[in-house]
């Protein structure tokens, strides 16, 4: 065989080895999305790695940072040390935000709220939450929670996709992404805001889906005569038209798919037949005033209020009944840098019943059980006053320690987990973090935090990245 004829033969083999493999790659891509197409019901977990203890979670965020020290966290010695500057062994080397850091006095100020222990546990409650006091026996108050972020942008965001940096998937998107939906004709994860409330703007990258397939970001549901924006059909055009042209989209979509497999083609005919199903689902899901007084008088005179906290927790009782996974409600304004004492009892009475009512209406319908509620802001405020003390003062921001709370499926009912030291600025027992925090509710959701994870260039993330620990202290 001479050299010409060795090279031919070199390159045939090369060629099949090649196009070998590239077919191969194909078929490959393929049956990924295939899978990835068949697991879009059920998630890509299929199921849940070990039996849940919850089915779905309604978190109810109080964004702006609500202060722990007049709500939750009882510190009489800063009413007995009211005026007297913070001591440099409580605060150690720990920064302040530049709106205090450079105050001359930094004063302690008490609450100027009273506060009673209830319930079995006997916790303490702040005169302003007597609803919430009322269910203290179903919360397990975790009044050692503390964070990193010192601003609001990277602590709201923080909570809500377990990174500072805004892009990454958000807590809902990986529910969706790992345990799939329990409804066919509403999306998984639905995010609901108060209506008219000023403070911190809220971006849609709290719940967006990040790197994961689009179909699994949140649904924002508007306070509106049309909760979804061109969800219905135009003037003129009728149901069985906008079948025939869904029905011509997807054939094009499907000839699309065929020649180059791409999991976002079937993320975009997800939606438009989500968008199909969700043209009487929605209005039906959204719908209050089918509920009897009885249900109506459990959230508050707000209620009747579309886009307030009340109706919006009320809609969230009733998205959970219809099998909506994570429910997402933001409350803005709780940002008291001043004003504190004339404002915290307003958002108190904003929230305060509809929270509690939520509680009881879920109960008494046997959903509490494995419905996981939470409660809680970005970080807290401070035990001294920024600037100087007033009769209307405010508190900055601190992330050192801080409450929430959690009620429903798994969690120890009627309990407190966590202690703060007796000026109530840093965590004094039982800290937990955000990942530990993140970690504990996929775990009552069913889910290994370590074990749901995605590729993106090149590494796999999470949503407690390479941290977090589940806190068995609170579970049931």
């Amino acid at each position: 065989m001479n050299e010409l004829q060795q090279q031919a033969l070199f390159n045939r083999r090369d060629w099949l080895a090649r196009a070998g493999n590239g077919l191969g790659s194909i078929a490959l891509a393929d049956l990924l999305c295939r899978d990835q197409a068949q697991a879009r019901d059920s998630g890509i977990l299929g199921s849940a790695h070990q039996a849940p203890k919850a089915k779905r979670i309604i978190y109810l965020f109080m964004s702006g940072g609500p202060s722990h020290l007049d709500l939750y966290d009882y510190k009489p010695l800063l009413n007995q040390r009211h005026g007297e500057q913070l001591p440099d062994s409580v605060r150690g080397q720990q920064r302040l935000t530049g709106m205090s850091g450079n105050q001359s006095s930094i004063p302690m100020v008490g609450s100027p709220f009273k506060f009673k222990q209830h319930g079995r546990a006997g916790g303490w409650y702040s005169e302003v939450l007597p609803h919430i006091a009322s269910v203290g026996d179903e919360l397990c108050v975790v009044r050692s929670m503390y964070t990193e972020s010192i601003n609001h942008g990277p602590g709201v965001t923080f909570f809500q996709t377990g990174s500072q940096i805004a892009g990454r998937p958000s807590m809902g998107a990986w529910l969706s992404y790992g345990l799939g939906s329990d409804n066919d004709n509403l999306p998984s994860f639905t995010v609901l805001i108060t209506k008219g409330k000023g403070g911190q703007p809220l971006g849609a990258h709290l719940w967006g889906s990040g790197f994961l397939p689009t179909r699994h970001q949140g649904l924002l549901l508007r306070a509106a005569k049309d909760p979804v924006l061109y969800l219905g059909n135009p003037d003129g055009v009728a149901d069985s038209s906008r079948r025939l042209m869904l029905d011509g989209l997807k054939a094009l979509h499907e000839h699309q798919y065929s020649r180059g497999p791409d999991a976002e083609i079937l993320s975009r005919m997800d939606h438009y037949e989500m968008a199909y199903r969700m043209q009487k689902s929605v209005p039906e899901a959204t719908d209050l005033s089918q509920e009897p007084q009885h249900v109506l008088d459990l959230y508050g005179p707000d209620v009747k209020t579309p886009g307030s906290f009340a109706a919006n927790c009320l809609m969230a009782r009733r998205l959970a009944e219809r099998g909506v996974r994570f429910i997402q409600l933001y409350h803005q304004d709780w940002d008291h840098h001043g004003g504190l004492p004339g404002a915290l009892p307003r958002l108190a009475r904003e929230t305060d019943q509809p929270a509690a009512g939520l509680i009881k209406d879920l109960k008494a319908r046997g959903l509490l059980d494995d419905t996981l509620v939470v409660w809680g802001g970005e970080f807290g405020r401070t035990n001294y006053c920024q600037g100087k003390i007033q009769a209307n003062f405010g508190r900055d921001h601190h992330p050192r320690c801080f409450t929430a709370w959690i009620a429903g499926g798994g969690i120890k009912a009627g309990s407190q987990h966590g202690q703060t030291d007796e000026f109530g600025y840093n965590v004094a027992q039982d800290g937990l973090h955000i990942h530990d925090f993140h970690a504990t509710l996929l775990h009552l959701m069913g889910i290994d935090h370590e074990r749901l994870t995605y590729k993106f260039q090149g590494r796999r993330y999470r949503l407690t990245d390479v941290h977090g620990h589940v806190r068995k202290a609170i579970l049931a």
